[in-house]
């Protein structure tokens, strides 16, 4: 029976390279939805008096609600954050952690690193973090909000992807030696 206290480490390397793809169209949807729109009649910066400059007034803001929340960007980053969700909640069942156990891992060479499961874990709840705050402001009706918070993530889930380059583990790491999360390492005497 396998060590369930230590991962394969090539797990969450798949687990970002599927989130990446979603988190990049994710970005894309929002950059044409609303959350980017401009309300009609209003320009970048809309002179008021000499060189003063009055911001636009987006239409993501003269959207209701429901209007926000039907956006496909919006649908498909509020996905992405539950899948975030489960991750944190159950990583074993996650279905991307699930794919790669019974599907992609018996198609590879037996693994020769692993990893604690905690930092990705706690990737998983950094990556939540950051999607849910997209996800509110947007609703909230603040322009911008939902195409950069999906960029962020993406950019976090490309990083982990391609390079191998977590940067929620490395966060978990720096805090768990600030003494501010999990365990310490063992004291010398």
């Amino acid at each position: 029976m396998p060590d369930i206290s230590r991962i394969d480490a090539r797990g969450p390397r798949f687990a970002a390279s599927v989130t990446a793809v979603l988190l990049l169209v994710a970005t894309l949807l929002s950059l044409v939805g609303i959350s980017t729109r401009a309300a009609p009649g209003f320009t970048a910066y809309q002179p008021l008096t000499g060189d003063s400059f009055s911001p636009s007034y987006p239409a993501v803001g003269q959207a209701s609600v429901l209007e926000r929340a039907s956006d496909p960007g919006f649908l498909l980053l509020l996905v992405v954050a539950l899948l975030f969700v489960w991750g944190v909640a159950a990583p074993r069942t996650a279905p991307w952690s699930v794919l790669y156990r019974r599907v992609v891992q018996p198609r590879l060479t037996p693994p020769t690193e692993f990893e604690d499961p905690r930092p990705p874990r706690f990737a998983q709840g950094v990556g939540l973090f950051v999607t849910a705050v997209g996800l509110l402001l947007h609703l909230a009706g603040v322009p911008w909000a939902l195409p950069v918070a999906a960029a962020m993530a993406f950019v976090a889930a490309f990083l982990n992807a391609v390079f191998g380059l977590c940067l929620g583990c490395q966060l978990y790491l720096v805090l768990q030696r600030a003494g501010l999360l999990g365990r310490r390492g063992p004291t010398t005497a």
